[in-house]
């Protein structure tokens, strides 16, 4: 399999390529050449166990490992899960399940691309001989299952950027308190676009990315999208006959990347009939599923912080099939979007994805329900997929992250504080981060001064 820039400028590359660059060298995102079709035998009566189901489906795109070699890099990835289906789903009435996401080392979903990921660059670290840093921005979770995946490994720092004060302690707490020396958890003032900015301008710049042996870790690395797509048809597969017709899947996200894995997959043949994106009231992708414009604006603080992003850099992916792979459309596009914030897609095709809105107050009055209604408990980013549901057909909502990491919310909801032990240990120890002022330059001095 090739995968190709959605600008046009770059040559196809192989697998191994496209996960070390992270970004294609002209700026753009890899994508999949082509997208094969699912094989049938993958949709079976019964979901396979997930390693089985991850080889199968990543043996399309990945044609460098052999199949021992990748049937050993899943076994280590998904080994430590907490629960044997990794990615179990629960029924919670006759049409609604959620599928839980947070059963990693984590407690969120990121776990499922970048625990693989940690141990691919731990290989490629073998492979070339050759020291890498591994460069990303998080709102959150993805900062942390970056660092759990790399933290202690040999060859390989992490530099995560995340905007100071604007993610839950537990986050934060997950990124500065592993003890090692080859993580640098970097605070920046500002917001996580202004993070995700920065990790996309010094990736861009080739030189600078050879000279340092920079690799991206965010979802701008096609691997997180492979990796996070083998969950939809698990989750599919887990359905009991009867709700196998008319389903949605409903995705909490805010940089598209999960919505994205989902609907990909479903270009491939999974059976799904509709995805809904679910925002919270930073709500760039609402407002271009009801205007037709992708229009970024402020970003406020809200109680799903994971969410609070208004430049979903995964959407450019889903441009470039939108425009029927014409990767100098989307290069226009994306220039217009870089220079004015804001770009029309009037012939905007939503027939498989629709959105829905959250403020706080309705977080708030969703995990109340959920649990009223159905005795569970949800994370703030799980509550917003639970706005406006419709129960005529079958819903599939993901359930992004474990409860626990975001106490304080819960606990002005229903009145409980949910804990797990994992995350009550983090607050024995010592923080330790190293902020950085709100610029590429002062990021490429600290890259410079601590890479490997």
């Amino acid at each position: 399999m090739e995968f190709v820039s959605t600008r046009g400028l770059s040559e196809p590359v192989g697998f191994f390529d496209a996960f070390a660059n992270g970004l294609a060298p002209d700026g753009g995102l890899y994508v999949p050449k082509h997208l094969p079709l699912l094989p049938s035998d993958l949709l079976v009566d019964e979901a396979l166990p997930y390693p089985a189901l991850a080889w199968d489906f990543l043996s399309l795109f990945d044609s460098d490992h052999d199949s021992d070699h990748l049937i050993d890099l899943i076994d280590r990835s998904y080994g430590d899960f907490s629960e044997e289906m990794s990615a179990p789903l629960q029924q919670v009435s006759d049409n609604t399940f959620i599928l839980e996401l947070f059963h990693g080392p984590t407690l969120a979903f990121k776990d499922f691309g970048l625990q693989l990921m940690g141990n691919l660059f731990e290989e490629q670290i073998e492979r070339t001989g050759e020291t890498i840093n591994v460069l990303g921005a998080t709102s959150g979770d993805t900062g942390a299952a970056a660092i759990a995946g790399l933290a202690g490994k040999k060859g390989v720092n992490v530099f995560i950027l995340y905007p100071k004060g604007r993610i839950s302690d537990l986050q934060e707490r997950q990124m500065t308190c592993t003890g090692e020396s080859n993580i640098f958890p970097i605070p920046v003032e500002g917001t996580f676009d202004d993070c995700q900015a920065i990790v996309k301008e010094l990736l861009g710049d080739p030189d600078l990315k050879n000279k340092l042996r920079l690799s991206a870790v965010n979802s701008i690395n096609i691997v997180r999208i492979l990796a996070q797509s083998i969950y939809y048809v698990h989750a599919y597969m887990q359905l009991p006959q009867e709700n196998r017709d008319d389903v949605r899947f409903v995705v909490p996200t805010g940089n598209f990347g999960n919505v994205f894995s989902g609907w990909m997959v479903h270009q491939m043949g999974l059976p799904v009939d509709d995805f809904v994106v679910a925002t919270n009231k930073n709500d760039i992708l609402y407002r271009l599923f009801e205007t037709g414009t992708y229009s970024s604006g402020s970003v406020d603080p809200s109680s799903a912080p994971s969410m609070d992003i208004q430049v979903a850099s995964n959407f450019e992916r889903f441009l470039y099939y939108h425009n029927e792979k014409n990767a100098d459309k989307t290069l226009s596009q994306m220039a217009d979007f870089a220079a004015n914030g804001s770009i029309n897609v009037p012939e905007f095709n939503s027939s498989n994805l629709s959105a829905t809105r959250c403020d706080d107050d309705e977080i708030l009055e969703n995990i109340r329900k959920v649990k009223e209604e159905f005795n569970y408990v949800v994370d703030p980013h799980t509550a917003c997929g639970f706005q406006d549901l419709d129960l005529a057909s079958t819903h599939v909502v993901l359930a992004t992250a474990h409860p626990a990491k975001f106490p304080d919310v819960i606990e002005k909801a229903i009145g409980e504080r949910p804990t797990e032990d994992s995350l009550e240990a983090l607050k024995k120890k010592k923080q330790v981060s190293f902020p950085v002022e709100n610029s590429a330059e002062a990021v490429q001095k600290f890259l410079e001064d601590n890479a490997l």
